[in-house]
C-alpha cells in the first residue's frame, strides 16, 4: 500500500506536468491527454520491459488510467490557478523524480537486481516519462541539459543504498531518498547549479 501510493503520487505529478507543457505547446484536448499520458507513465512502462513484466504495471492496473486522466482534468480546469506554468511544471517534475525515483529502485529490489542497476531503475522510471514529453513537445529532454536531474536521482539512489546501513525501516529510506531527490533538484535550480557544458571544447 505504501508503495502504491508513493506511485500514485507520482503519477499525478508527472500527469500535471504533462498537461502544463501540453498547454503551453496550445496543444489541442487529445494532444494534452496523450502528454500527459506519456510522462506519468512512459518511465515506467520501460522499467517494466527492461525487468521482464508483462503486461506493464498500468495495463494491469485500470486505476493509473483513471489517475491520470482525473490529474488531466483537474489541471485543465484550474489552469488559471496554474497560470505561472514554468513554476508548476518545475514544481510537479521536481515531485515527480523524486517519487519515481524510489519506485524504480523498489522495482529492481523486488528483482533481486545489483544496488547499481537499481539506481538506473530509479533514475529512468523518473526520467524518460520528461523525455518522452519533451520530445513530443520538440524539445532539448531537460535530462540532456546542463540542469541537475537525473543527477539528482543518482544521487537519491545510493544514499538510499548508504542508509541501509544504519535505518531497517524500508518506508523510512524510501522517504529519505526521495526527499533527497527532490531538495538536490530544488537546490541546483534555486542557487543556478549545473553540469560543466562540453561544447566549448568542441
Amino acid at each position: 500500500m505504501f508503495f502504491q501510493v508513493i506511485d500514485i503520487l507520482g503519477t499525478i505529478a508527472f500527469a500535471i506536468s504533462g498537461v502544463l507543457v501540453a498547454m503551453n505547446k496550445r496543444m489541442d484536448a487529445f494532444g494534452v491527454i496523450i502528454i500527459a499520458f506519456v510522462t506519468a507513465v512512459g518511465g515506467g512502462t520501460l522499467r517494466d520491459i527492461m525487468v521482464g513484466v508483462q503486461p506493464v504495471s498500468w495495463m494491469r492496473d485500470i486505476t493509473y488510467v483513471y489517475v491520470i486522466v482525473g490529474s488531466t482534468v483537474f489541471a485543465v480546469i484550474f489552469r488559471n490557478q496554474l497560470k505561472h506554468l514554468r513554476r508548476s511544471l518545475f514544481l510537479f517534475d521536481t515531485i515527480g523524480i523524486g517519487l519515481y525515483t524510489v519506485i524504480g529502485i523498489e522495482t529492481g529490489l523486488v528483482a533481486n537486481l545489483h544496488p547499481l542497476i537499481c539506481i538506473a531503475l530509479g533514475t529512468i522510471t523518473a526520467c524518460f516519462g520528461g523525455v518522452i514529453r519533451d520530445i513530443l513537445s520538440n524539445e532539448i529532454p531537460v535530462i540532456f541539459r546542463k540542469e541537475i536531474y537525473a543527477t539528482a536521482c543518482i544521487l537519491g539512489g545510493f544514499t538510499y543504498f548508504l542508509m541501509r546501513k544504519f535505518l531497517e525501516d524500508q518506508n523510512y529510506l524510501f522517504i529519505i531518498a526521495g526527499a533527497v531527490v527532490i531538495v538536490l533538484r530544488l537546490i541546483a535550480v534555486k542557487f543556478k547549479i549545473s553540469l560543466p557544458s562540453l561544447y566549448k571544447n568542441i
